[in-house]
């Protein structure tokens, strides 16, 4: 729920957002002013991972210089339109590159705004235009923002699947419109390549797997086993995806091109490649990615493709604005070693999805897209389709359950769309309720049930625990239980709200009741980040030429979230090294309610490995009884190098340094920390400082 309201004195005008707390569940009004959005929207874009990306900026650059000569060598004047400039990197690159002058569209007004400035700085507003709008609404003519055509056309309009971002309507609309025919185009092509694979983790994601159960085999509906699942493309860093989690059952196939130069189309359209399976296996996962020729040489690519397809792996240049797809068919099939098979990618204006025929069976209508006609996708994201399928995740959770359920036990569930109340009424429970928070998570819960023939072994509510009363129990509770899982959680401690709602059923509780879990602790660790550390990095001069394409504002505001909360990444996709040791900083208690005064934690840990600390991780780890603990961070132990494996399934918690410290790993220096858990509002306020012993 979203609301807003403003305090309208003649003094002061002031914005307030009504937002609902993910940790409380209550609605909280917060202040917003115009200085906080603008820090917030620029801190939540990804303009620093890309200026950092040496390889994408040096690529186009050569582009943007071949383009340029090759202009010059016709005799014309060099007039470019630059479409999604963002900071004005391409368009200074175009005009050191020796344009005669530039249009620089950016819909984005904070954005067009910091290009503005930042292109004056560099000396370069006489020659760059910046226009803040959309590129479909940008006129040409003596009155209109261009004063003519231009033939030059550099676009940055990609997202990890191409087309996402609306790149096909996009160029549409400039070659009618915006630029002469037979324009330079940077890039000239995109290539869009795909690989069908075999892979039980990836298609965990996609479809819920059956589980066992004291010996009963619990299945998935019928409806969701045929569903094609969600539309939305899977983007993730592929990189970290090991080749010993997929089996190759196609070679690398190149699907269609779209020449950026000629006239593009959006409309639909659908290619196919034909191949022979080099093995057998279940077709389920088509892996996808593409390449950029900057050039019509074809000599000057910028690749998306995976580490694991290079000779050297370390030699992938690490980008996070780009990554690569993956693309889940919608029923899996066998696929035989030899066979003669058909891979077909459509596409529409922005968005993919890709069939597989046997060269046989052809049919003659192109599939369509795929949708989600069992509820199940939309009620659970992809990580959680593969926690719910980590059977050793289950089994903890079953384990658990058995040491705390008995015959007479009245047992209610607090979490999204979870199996834990069925594993309970399967394990014997007396009575089973579970809180659902909406009407589509209580259909996909019954589902399930109805599969199994346990229709009304568990009674689903639709309602808050605060709205429960003891005429809707009958009896009270014996077992309160969750994972905890709720699907409004963005940060770790945002799962805490399990406690609130343990609190709000306390009068429901009977004396002697198990919470399971009984508590949780917030665990930290100080990391050297590979790659990510680059997302919040300071920005200096581009490398290859004498361009600074950052201003203070805009650096203000990537390190505006730092300096005052912690950020939600999911780690197994970004390696770290761990400097310190894990380390639990604060406990919360779930056999009691939430307090009503701040819990506060200080401490220091100190440095064991040498390294560039980045910054802080943090996650929950919570323990369903005295003995048995489910991690949402690390799953093993830290190696004796740093190495650190991290949860599939949550986010983790990142909280970046302005600037990174130095550890020599000798002991006598680390960090010092402070915590404060904020009762009222369910904040963790937090603070580090380096701690340097003499």
């Amino acid at each position: 729920m979203v609301s807003s309201l403003k305090d309208l004195s003649p003094k002061n005008m002031k914005t307030f957002c009504g937002r609902a707390n993910p940790t409380t569940g209550a609605l909280d009004w917060v202040e917003e002013s115009e200085e906080y959005d603008y820090h917030q929207e620029i801190a939540r874009s990804c303009y620093a991972d890309m200026l950092h990306d040496h390889d994408r900026n040096k690529k186009y650059y050569q582009g943007i210089r071949a383009a340029v000569a090759r202009v010059k060598a016709c005799g014309k004047k060099v007039i470019i339109l630059d479409i999604g400039t963002g900071t004005g990197l391409l368009s200074m690159m175009a005009v050191t590159a020796g344009a005669d002058f530039c249009y620089a569209v950016e819909v984005f007004k904070p954005m067009a705004e910091a290009a503005q400035r930042i292109v004056e700085k560099n000396g370069f507003s006489d020659k760059i235009k910046i226009i803040n709008k959309h590129s479909t609404d940008v006129t040409v003519g003596q009155d209109g923002d261009m004063q003519m055509k231009a033939n030059v056309l550099i676009t940055e309009l990609f997202d990890t699947e191409l087309i996402g971002e609306g790149a096909l309507p996009s160029y549409e609309h400039a070659h009618q419109n915006l630029v002469q025919e037979g324009c330079v185009a940077v890039p000239h092509r995109a290539t869009i390549y795909a690989q069908l694979v075999e892979s039980e983790l990836l298609w965990s994601w996609a479809q819920l797997q059956p589980a066992e159960v004291d010996g009963i085999r619990l299945v998935p509906p019928p409806d969701v086993g045929r569903c094609a699942g969600a539309h939305s493309v899977c983007d993730i860093q592929l990189s970290q995806v090991s080749p010993n989690n997929f089996t190759p059952l196609s070679p690398l196939c190149k699907m269609f091109s779209v020449d950026f130069s000629k006239p593009v189309s959006s409309t639909f359209q659908s290619h196919s490649s034909r191949f022979v399976a080099q093995s057998s296996g279940q077709a389920q996962v088509v892996l996808s990615w593409w390449d950029l020729d900057m050039d019509p040489s074809g000599n000057i690519v910028c690749t998306m493709a995976p580490g694991w397809t290079y000779q050297q792996p370390k030699m992938a240049p690490w980008r996070d604005h780009w990554m690569q797809s993956v693309y889940f068919l919608p029923v899996e099939s066998r696929v035989t070693k030899g066979d003669e098979l058909s891979l077909t990618v459509c596409h529409d204006d922005y968005s993919l999805w890709y069939s597989l025929q046997s060269n046989s069976h052809q049919t003659t209508a192109p599939p369509s897209r795929p949708c989600c006609t069992c509820q199940a996708h939309m009620v659970w994201t992809r990580p959680r389709f593969g926690e719910l399928n980590d059977s050793q995740r289950t089994e903890t959770y079953i384990k658990a359950l058995c040491c705390v359920l008995r015959k007479d036990s009245v047992c209610l569930s607090v979490s999204d769309g979870s199996l834990l109340p069925v594993f309970a009424h399967m394990l014997g429970a007396k009575k089973v309720l579970s809180l659902e928070n909406s009407t589509m998570s209580k259909q996909v819960i019954e589902q399930v049930l109805e599969t199994n023939l346990m229709k009304g072994g568990v009674e689903l509510l639709e309602m808050k625990p605060d709205q429960l009363t003891s005429g809707d129990l009958g009896e009270q509770i014996s077992v309160l239980m969750g994972e905890p899982y709720f699907s409004t959680s963005l940060l770790p401690w945002h799962s805490l709200y399990f406690w609130y709602c343990r609190t709000a059923l306390a009068g429901l509780l009977q004396p002697s009741a198990t919470i399971l879990p009984c508590s949780a602790t917030l665990h930290m660790v100080a990391v050297e980040f590979q790659d990510l550390w680059r997302i919040r990095a300071p920005c200096g001069k581009c490398e290859g030429f004498d361009v600074t394409p950052m201003d203070e504002m805009v650096q203000q505001s990537l390190d505006f979230r730092e300096s005052h909360e912690a950020e939600p990444h999911p780690l197994w996709e970004y390696p770290c090294r761990a400097l310190t040791q894990s380390t639990a900083i604060m406990n919360f208690d779930f056999t009691e309610c939430v307090p009503q005064q701040p819990i506060s934690s200080q401490g220091s840990v100190p440095f064991i490995r040498n390294g560039c600390c980045h910054g802080i991780a943090l996650w929950m780890e919570y323990h369903l009884t005295s003995d048995i603990t489910v991690s949402a961070g690390l799953i093993k132990s830290i190696t004796e190098q740093g190495d650190c494996e991290w949860s599939r399934h949550r986010k983790q918690g990142v909280y970046f340094f302005r600037s990174p410290w130095e550890s020599s790993g000798d002991g006598r220096a680390g960090v010092s920390y402070s915590f404060t858990f904020e009762p009222s509002s369910g904040d963790i306020k937090m603070d580090f400082s380096f701690k340097c012993q003499q």
